[in-house]
């Protein structure tokens, strides 16, 4: 299953750490982060709860950039 969420980051590089630590999270088969439409796409893992998996994410993204928010 693939979903889109809005997000809010200061910067490119910002975004490119938001989406490295969202892949590695368990739960995640892909996510790509557009910085310019401020929006993740993730794709998940079968059977995966994808509003857990996301809990998951937030907290992952906010310990490599703090000022971040996915609106989940």
């Amino acid at each position: 299953m693939k979903k889109t969420y809005k997000i809010e980051v200061d910067c490119a590089n910002c975004a490119n750490k938001m989406e490295n630590a969202a892949k590695k999270t368990a739960g995640v088969k892909a996510c790509t982060v557009n910085f310019m439409a401020l929006k993740m796409n993730v794709e998940f893992e079968e059977g995966a709860d994808a509003k857990a998996v996301m809990q998951e994410v937030l907290k992952s993204c906010k310990k490599v950039e703090e000022d971040c928010e996915i609106y989940l």
